[in-house]
């Protein structure tokens, strides 16, 4: 099924490239690297280091598997190596899609030998699993302590052998918000007891506060927190010899004059050098929560984040500036975007909006991806619905989507095809009408209230069909069709691509069917390329 030139082409590309990206790439070659050093919708970064390697895990939503576990060896360069969470539980609730609900901000920390992971979910609680590699295998998630609204957990072992959790609260949920506690844990890490101490209440200087992280250093307790809102906020941190309090205040990084704003939650890691670090997001809107990494430094016990360029005694965002010393220098490599589906398994850059079943997809051994056309869609006729969409996060500012599909339709009322997916979306749809193949471009929105709008559709006389999307900066999305894969012809309207529920807009597959039957009808995807 593959191009001889397109594969000669890719070849040569790969050859020179390890496994990065054409669209966004944040290391400049001269020892230098430009933030953002991840253009993804990595929300609620977390970070540890584990002699060479340093990983990082981020919030998931509904979108599985969860808990996303990269890797890099120099804070700049990252790849996707895995996920923690291959279901959400419980599967009754996660087996359908839950948009914005499921794995809130998690914490990631290595400790006897064992990465662990902790994380919120705030309709049930928070949770723990743990893994001897980062890789995994990962544990079955434990229920550290039941609760609704309970979110953004941290540990810490303590030198005295004792552990404690840190957590904050959903207002939407536990009907009280802004705050910040501390309660003691087993020694296993399996049991948050019930002896919350309030540290921080947000309300009286920060506004919002939440994301809380937990560290200690020189004697100090101290809780990383970002307050004053995402998309408007900053970074805070409090300090206190004594792990209840009291604790001091200290607002460490702000957006100030640069275009950064709200340089939210994140992490603090030091290399093996004795360089300091700290990660976190930038909220941008449809992109999502996208990750940058600031220079940091102590100063008389308090962190010093980014530079203070206007002298006010607040760091602020860098742009440009040199990489990690880590001892070594390290190859590019980005996470995957474009997939060949060459290889008998996903690439990890695929995520679905809820527990996958075995019935909806199969990688093959055959050079293609087989999708089906099941009628999933059960309560709405919006895709917004749709459990079994295949997602990945949109990689920049500006890129072009293309991937080449042959449909094996066996019912009227079967679709597949291209789609951004946000609180609106759009999407090219490939459609069995009474058996004639029709393409058009349909657009909606989360809103029960507001219907799905159609273009006029297109008799398409070929089951084989290149279908494209360009995406420009301000998430302005044109779509494309080709029949040959070299013209390409317009179709439909300009759209502009909104966020989802908590989570950045999303750039993916489809196959959809209206009715039901014993033999549902397919797609195979040859490939899908992420190019500029």
């Amino acid at each position: 099924m593959k191009n001889i030139k397109a594969i000669i082409l890719l070849l040569s590309v790969f050859a020179t490239q390890k496994n990065s990206a054409q669209v966004w790439v944040p290391d400049n070659g001269d020892g230098t690297y430009t933030n953002p050093i991840i253009h993804a919708d990595y929300s609620d970064p977390d970070a540890v280091r584990v002699g060479d390697d340093f990983y990082m895990t981020a919030s998931s939503f509904n979108c599985i598997p969860g808990l996303p576990i990269l890797h890099s060896r120099d804070l700049v360069n990252w790849k996707i190596i895995g996920y923690a969470l291959a279901k959400q539980i419980p599967t009754e609730t996660f087996d359908k899609v839950q948009h914005g609900n499921g794995v809130w901000a998690p914490s990631i920390t290595f400790h006897n030998n064992e990465f662990y992971i902790y994380y919120p979910d705030p309709d049930f609680g928070i949770y723990m699993i743990k893994a001897k590699k980062a890789e995994g295998p990962w544990s079955e998630p434990v229920l550290v302590k039941g609760g609704s609204g309970l979110i953004d957990p941290s540990p810490l072992w303590d030198d005295d052998g004792k552990v404690y959790l840190v957590h904050a609260y959903a207002g939407s949920r536990a009907k009280i918000k802004s705050l910040i506690t501390v309660c003691t844990m087993n020694a296993e890490g399996t049991i948050a007891n019930n002896d919350e101490v309030m540290v921080i209440d947000g309300h009286e200087s920060e506004g919002t506060i939440e994301g809380p992280k937990f560290y200690k250093r020189n004697g100090y307790y101290y809780i990383f927190a970002p307050a004053g809102g995402v998309s408007t906020g900053w970074q805070t941190v409090l300090r206190s010899k004594n792990v209840f309090g009291p604790y001091e205040k200290k607002k460490v990084l702000e957006q100030g004059k640069t275009a950064i704003n709200g340089p939210h939650q994140g992490a603090w890691v030091q290399t093996q050098t004795g360089e300091d670090w700290f990660l976190h997001f930038q909220d941008k809107g449809a992109y999502g929560r996208i990750v940058h990494l600031q220079p940091m430094k102590w100063e008389k016990d308090w962190p010093v984040m980014g530079q203070d360029f206007d002298k006010n005694g607040i760091g602020e965002p860098v742009t440009t500036f040199k990489k990690p010393n880590v001892g070594k220098k390290y190859p590019m490599e980005t996470p995957a975007e474009t997939d060949e589906f060459n290889e008998p398994k996903l690439g990890l850059q695929w995520q679905w909006q809820a527990n996958a079943q075995v019935q909806w997809g199969f990688p093959t051994s055959l050079g293609y991806l087989n999708l089906f056309c099941l009628p999933t869609v059960q309560e709405s006729n919006k895709i917004f619905e749709a459990p079994n969409l295949l997602l990945q996060k949109i990689p920049a500012e500006e890129f072009t989507t293309t991937t080449k599909l042959t449909f094996h339709t066996r019912l009227s009322g079967e679709s597949t095809g291209l789609l951004i997916m946000g609180l609106d979306y759009s999407y090219l749809c490939l459609r069995n009408d009474n058996g004639k193949l029709y393409l058009s471009q349909k657009t909606g929105s989360f809103d029960k209230k507001i219907s799905e709008t159609e273009t006029t559709p297109i008799l398409i006389s070929n089951n084989t069909i290149y279908l494209r999307v360009q995406v420009k900066k301000g998430g302005i999305c044109s779509f494309y069709y080709s029949t040959d894969d070299k013209k390409y012809q317009p179709i439909g309207n300009n759209f502009t691509s909104k966020e989802g529920k908590w989570i950045g807009a999303k750039v993916g597959l489809f196959a959809l069917s209206e009715k039901i039957t014993n033999d549902s009808g397919n797609v195979a995807v040859d490939w899908f390329r992420i190019t500029k």
